[in-house]
């Protein structure tokens, strides 16, 4: 699996996701996701988001993931 099918299958499941995905051994990977459905969410519920977006792959194709998950902050006012 590459970097860009990672990128592709987050994308895919966390829609206007801004994702960035670095790695270049097929089997260990870093990614940056900064998405708005992260709002209020914990860390750990976050990672389970990404994961779900990933499937079967998580585990099989992809060996290690580090993920960076983050919501946008809120304009001040």
């Amino acid at each position: 699996m590459t970097k860009e099918q990672i990128q592709a299958l987050i994308e895919k499941g966390l829609p206007d996701a801004l994702v960035t995905v670095r790695g270049d051994d097929g089997r260990h990977f870093e990614a940056d996701i900064l998405w708005t459905g992260f709002a209020g969410k914990t860390p750990i519920a976050q990672h389970r988001m990404v994961y779900a977006a990933l499937g079967e792959a998580m585990g099989t194709e992809i060996h290690a993931l580090k993920l960076s998950t983050r919501a946008p902050k809120a304009p001040c006012a």
